[in-house]
This record gives C-alpha cells, sequence and structure tokens, in this order.
C-alpha cells in the first residue's frame, strides 16, 4: 500500500485541474494574437484570473500570474526599494533573494514576536516592507496576521505574506484587506506545477523583474503559461472549505496515537493555531533521514522539512529559529495531509512510526 503524506511539497493533481488542462491541448493559439485562435486563448486565461480573484476577493487587474511562487517572492522583495523585514521561518524564497534583510524572530512556537517586529520598524529610517507568511510550510503554524498588519499599518509599511500554504487551508477572503500583497501557488492546491501569481493592491510599488514583452499588463514579459493557468483556475474552483474538515480529525488521530505510543516525541508548534493538514513530529533519537528512508521503504512519502532543490536532508532554520535544540533538530519529521488522505493511511503511517522507532531504539542506529 503507497501513502502519500507530503501534501505541502506538492500535492495530487486534482481531477477537475487535469481535465481542464487536456481539453485545453486540442486549442492553438497565442493569447497575444489578436485573431479568434487568440482571443479564445486569452479568453482562458483570464476565465482562470477570475476564478483566482473571485477566491481572494480582489479585482482580475490586481493579479499577474508568474512561474510560481518563488519568482513571486523574488519579484516582490527585490522590487521593493526600502527596507525589508521578513520572520526568522520564511521560506528560502522569502529569505534568500536579498543579503539585507531584518529578521524578526519568533516565539518557542513559532509565532511571529510582536514586540520585536514593533521595535524594528521603529528602527527603520523609511517606511519597509514585511514579509511574513500566513502559514509555516514545515510545521503548519499560523500567524497572527491581523495583530501584525495593525503594527505594520502604524509605521507606514507595507505587508507581503506569503500565503502559498494557506490557500485552500486557511480563511483567506479578507487576506487583501490585511496584506498589500500576497503570492500563491497552483501545485500545493492540486494544480499543476510551474505557475503561481502575484496578488497586490494597487497602491504596492510593483516592480517588473522579467521585462521584453506586454504581457501580465506589463507587469511580467513573456508568453503566458496558458496551460497552467487553465489548471490553477480549475483548481481553485475545485477547492471547498469542506476538503479538509477530515484531515483535522486524521492529523489529530496521528499525533495522540504516537505521544500514547511514545510520550517522549514531539509535536511541533502544537500549542500554536495550525493549519489542519501539517503535523511535525521529533522520533527520540531517529535521526530525520534514517526515517525518511524507512518510511519510503515502507512505501509511505513524508519528509525531513522542506522540500529543498538538492534533494538532501538539511537541518531546518524554521525549527532552530524556534530554539529547538540540534538533537530535536535532526529528528524531525514533517507529514502534511490532504483531500485524498484517510484515516487507514494514517493508521499505515502510525504503524510504521511504530516499527521503525522501535527497531531504531534496540538497534541503536543513530
Amino acid at each position: 500500500m503507497s501513502v502519500y503524506l507530503d501534501y505541502n511539497a506538492t500535492a495530487p493533481l486534482r481531477t477537475a485541474s487535469a481535465q481542464a488542462m487536456k481539453d485545453f491541448m486540442s486549442l492553438v493559439g497565442n493569447a497575444s494574437s489578436v485573431h479568434k485562435f487568440g482571443r479564445d486563448i486569452r479568453a482562458r486565461i483570464e476565465e482562470a484570473r477570475k476564478s483566482l480573484a473571485n477566491c481572494l476577493k480582489v479585482n482580475t487587474d490586481q493579479l499577474i500570474f508568474t512561474s510560481g511562487a518563488t519568482e513571486a517572492n523574488n519579484t516582490i522583495l527585490q522590487g521593493f526599494t526600502g527596507p525589508v523585514v521578513v520572520s526568522a521561518t520564511e521560506h528560502a524564497s522569502v529569505l534568500q533573494p536579498r543579503g539585507d534583510c531584518l529578521i524578526c524572530p519568533v516565539d518557542a512556537n513559532g509565532v511571529l514576536q510582536l514586540a520585536d517586529l514593533d521595535q524594528l520598524l521603529s528602527n527603520c529610517k523609511k517606511p519597509a516592507l514585511v514579509s511574513v507568511m500566513l502559514a509555516n510550510n514545515e510545521t503548519g503554524v499560523i500567524q497572527p496576521i491581523t495583530e501584525i498588519a495593525k503594527i505594520i499599518k502604524k509605521h507606514q509599511s507595507k505587508f507581503h505574506c506569503d500565503a502559498v500554504q494557506a490557500l485552500g487551508k486557511v480563511k483567506s477572503d479578507n487576506l487583501m484587506q490585511l496584506a498589500d500583497v500576497i503570492s500563491v501557488s497552483a501545485h500545493k492546491i492540486g494544480g499543476p506545477q510551474g505557475i503561481g501569481a502575484i496578488v497586490f493592491n494597487k497602491s504596492f510599488p510593483l516592480n517588473a523583474m522579467i521585462r521584453g514583452g506586454g504581457q501580465e499588463r506589463r507587469w511580467r514579459g513573456g508568453t503566458e503559461n496558458t496551460i497552467g493557468a487553465v489548471g490553477f483556475g480549475a483548481a481553485v474552483r475545485d477547492i471547498s472549505e469542506d476538503d479538509l474538515a477530515a484531515t483535522k480529525d486524521i492529523r489529530d488521530q496521528i499525533e495522540q496515537e504516537i505521544l500514547t505510543y511514545c510520550p517522549e516525541a514531539k509535536i511541533i508548534g502544537a500549542a500554536a493555531e495550525r493549519t489542519p493538514n501539517t503535523c511535525n513530529i521529533v522520533m527520540p533519537g531517529v535521526k530525520s533521514e534514517t526515517q525518511v528512508m524507512n518510511f519510503d521503504i515502507a512505501g509511505i512519502a513524508v519528509s525531513a522539512g522542506a522540500a529543498c532543490s538538492s534533494g538532501k536532508v538539511q537541518t531546518s532554520h524554521v525549527l532552530a529559529a524556534m530554539g529547538l535544540s540540534k538533537a530535536e533538530q535532526e529528528c524531525s519529521l514533517r507529514v502534511s495531509l490532504g483531500w485524498q488522505t484517510t484515516a487507514k493511511e494514517a493508521t499505515t503511517f502510525v504503524d510504521a512510526w511504530q516499527r521503525i522507532y522501535s527497531r531504531c531504539k534496540e538497534l541503536d542506529l543513530n
């Protein structure tokens, strides 16, 4: 039995998204062409744009398609000319585009330290851009963005919210009332890989990073990934608040059974509000790479921290920022569920967790 529990890395392609892209593949045309073929393609892009705009309660002219959230985050941060403040637990695509970011610490639950944010912005000589993700990709911890937005507004600064892991999991239809600009991605909600979006308020000083064409209202040059947009739009239309209604119960079942079996195990961020599909578990004394390998042999897909470009297991900067010991960091495992996850799969995972822990503890592999 194969069990996929790595939805935060990428979600299975939704049937609706796959069908929409399959239907689109019989069409031909460039969306920039003025003839009927081009106009038909343009209509498909705009239909997808409208679907995402409706989901986020914004106008369609506030939304730009990109190649993904990494491009979106780079465009937003690199194009801002003032100081930039980011949380210590941001994704690498926020932490790495600039070398001058001011880092705001988080507490032991991974929640942004609001007093520190206030002080950092007080020290800035001009309005800053603050980048804080809504939901963390490794722990599922949700940030108090209403309070964060109030502090940012007090300092007349701008708010970027990476909502990649929140779309479809956290209520987000009022997000653009709090943030000035957000980034989202299709493949985290069951759309195709290679398509994302920037959503921004007109007062945000967005600057094009990719130039050379008038596409996306001159905000992003290059022929549009129309089939990706079509798949993204279909995925957005297919998500529902009921998608993950049962997922929290399944996640809680996993955590409860593991803690009952091994009280020394630790659920990271358990005291904070989290997305209903994510748990990060410390298996005492068993290295992350050993866990991932053994789960893979058992036919179960999980991750150690975030999926990285090298494909190697690396110590998590997120867990380090939360103050976990090196031993805990080295023994953590991310389990991320989705709309297709079943209680039977959860039981299969827990049984495997117990076997791996028992075997490794007995053999002292670490």
